[in-house]
């Protein structure tokens, strides 16, 4: 807080004429702006994490129908397979 009281552009003796109850004032300020940026940083990231969970259960429904569909594949070629070696030896 002191940090940032010493890089204001008001001089000190006008921060020292407040007191203590315009010093705690100050950092009452100071201690609200920066709570409602840390706020929205939160709402920020909550959005983000919702959108990717979208994302994510997106892509978790691409893989299975991928997976469905290749197994199909694969139980259809077995079959043709089983038909043409059945074909050449019957």
């Amino acid at each position: 807080m002191l940090h940032v009281l010493a890089q204001s552009s008001a001089p000190v003796d006008q921060l020292a004429s407040f007191g203590v109850a315009g010093l705690m004032g100050a950092m009452w300020l100071w201690e609200r702006r920066t709570s409602q940026k840390r706020e929205q940083q939160l709402d920020d990231a909550h959005g983000r994490i919702l959108s990717d969970r979208v994302q994510l259960e997106q892509l978790i429904d691409v893989v299975r129908h991928n997976t469905d569909v290749m197994s199909r594949l694969c139980a259809t070629q077995e079959q043709l397979a089983r038909d043409i070696h059945a074909k050449a030896h019957g």
